[in-house]
């Protein structure tokens, strides 16, 4: 999409820039005019597809002018920056078929947005609008990075859905150690390192291929390399990621830092992971106490339960009552599998496809999908093979 911008702002004119092109498709600046008047008297020979009109400093008599653009440039998309305090403009500007205004300073978020609702009216909706999941470990130990990675190949080969799992460790990340032998090409901090080339292709090309339809985007092997990725950064890779993918899972390990933070801002679901053990809940109460004082919505926090044992001294009924957050899932105490899984760099579910925590997983798998994808009937019958002449 090529858009045309009308602002005296050099500024605006770059941070644009940069924002269109981490989009996919990219969003070009195709010219740049001072004012609604210059635009008038120097139209561009190729139509834009966008007009991004800056209206700060816009008085009524411009008015007119918003009005005459919008019939010289008939097919275009119109999106107003600024302007909040003139109802005037306001008012003609929608009349002019303006749909989309936005504040100053530009609030990146809002902004894209705006471009994935003016790309779904006009036919170019990306093909995907994947959903992001977070998995973070209350305690050292709790198993979040391995079911993080194994429920990302599970999603892939149970659900049929196209995963990432990007590896937010900033120190010792080895996300892909668990499910592959493969040595990463590329990682998180080579990714940061050429943002500008960030698109779908790229950051396939990026990843440690499992199985068809999963990917994984390694952490860095140098703690010191960490420091390329910037908050910036995870918001560009996080908005490609969305439209190629099904599924963005995060394995956040423990720390929060901007980096982190600014991931768990855009996720739709965050998985703490614990063990039902009193250090585990203590540590599990001060995550949660992190994520209140964030304004993070308890109805997007969703605890799994690691090495779970019925008939244990702690109940789960003791766990909600103690955190004041749902219990979704269990994943049993599998120590064999697991431990197999781990030391092979194998999959569970390949590996012990009938094990209990693979037949967790499934479940966990069955539950996200049954709520976008009401087709995830039959995972079992995947997992176990049996037909319809087994019953």
């Amino acid at each position: 999409m090529k858009a045309l911008l009308i602002s005296h702002d050099s500024q605006l004119y770059a941070e644009l820039a940069s924002q269109g092109a981490a989009r996919v498709p990219p969003l070009k600046m195709a010219a740049n005019r001072a004012s609604m008047r210059d635009a008038l008297d120097r139209p561009v020979a190729e139509p834009p597809e966008l007009l991004i009109i800056d209206a700060s400093d816009a008085t009524a008599g411009d008015v007119d002018l918003l009005e005459r653009l919008a019939r010289t440039y008939p097919s275009a998309s119109m999106m107003l920056l600024g302007g909040q305090q003139q109802p005037e403009l306001l008012i003609r500007a929608m009349r002019a078929g303006v749909r989309e205004v936005l504040p100053l300073p530009l609030v990146h978020r809002a902004f894209h947005e705006a471009m994935d609702r003016i790309a779904a009216t006009a036919g170019k909706a990306a093909l995907r609008d994947g959903k992001v999941f977070a998995f973070i470990a209350c305690k050292g130990g709790s198993g979040a990075t391995f079911i993080s990675t194994n429920f990302g190949y599970a999603l892939a080969t149970l659900a049929d859905k196209k995963v990432l799992l990007i590896d937010l460790h900033g120190q010792f990340g080895d996300a892909a150690l668990y499910v592959s032998d493969q040595k990463p090409q590329m990682t998180l901090s080579d990714v940061c390192s050429q943002i500008a080339r960030i698109d779908g292709p790229f950051l396939e090309s990026c990843l440690v291929h499992v199985a068809p339809g999963f990917g994984v985007l390694a952490a860095a092997d140098d703690p010191a390399q960490s420091r390329e990725a910037k908050p910036e950064h995870i918001d560009t890779i996080l908005r490609v990621a969305r439209q190629h993918y099904d599924f963005i899972l995060l394995d956040v390990g423990r720390q929060i830092d901007a980096v982190s933070l600014r991931a768990l801002d855009t996720t739709d679901t965050i998985y703490p992971v614990l063990q039902l053990a009193l250090p585990d809940i203590r540590d599990a109460r001060r995550l949660l106490d992190i994520f209140r004082s964030l304004g993070y919505s308890l109805e997007n926090i969703r605890l799994v339960v690691n090495r779970y044992e019925k008939g244990g001294k702690l109940r789960l009924q003791d766990l909600h009552s103690a955190l004041g957050a749902e219990v979704v899932h269990t994943v049993p105490n599998d120590y064999i599998a697991v431990t197999d899984s781990v030391n092979q760099g194998v999959p569970v579910l390949q590996l012990a496809r009938t094990s209990a925590a693979a037949r967790s997983l499934a479940e966990l798998v069955e539950m996200v999908t049954a709520r976008r994808v009401p087709e995830s009937k039959g995972l079992f019958d995947r997992l176990f093979g049996r037909g319809d002449s087994d019953y």
